[in-house]
C-alpha cells in the first residue's frame, strides 16, 4: 500500500507542474486563450511549480527507500 501511495503522489505531482507549467508559458507567450488557467497569476504559476517540484522530489525519494 505505501508503494502505491507514492506512485499516485509521484503522478499527481508531475501532472500538477506539467499544468502549471503549460499556464504559465502560455501566458508569457501572450496566448491566455490557450492557457489552462487562462494565465491568472505568474507567481501562482511559479509557486504552484516549485511545489510541484518538491513533491515530485519526496516521493522519488520515498519510493526509492520502500524497494
Amino acid at each position: 500500500m505505501p508503494k502505491a501511495l507514492c506512485m499516485i503522489s509521484l503522478v499527481v505531482s508531475i501532472l500538477v507542474v506539467v499544468l502549471f507549467f503549460e499556464d504559465a508559458v502560455m501566458r508569457m507567450l501572450g496566448m491566455n486563450n490557450l492557457a489552462i488557467f487562462g494565465g491568472a497569476n505568474l507567481l501562482m504559476d511559479i509557486v504552484f511549480i516549485l511545489t510541484g517540484a518538491g513533491m515530485i522530489y519526496m516521493s522519488w525519494t520515498t519510493l526509492r527507500e520502500q524497494r
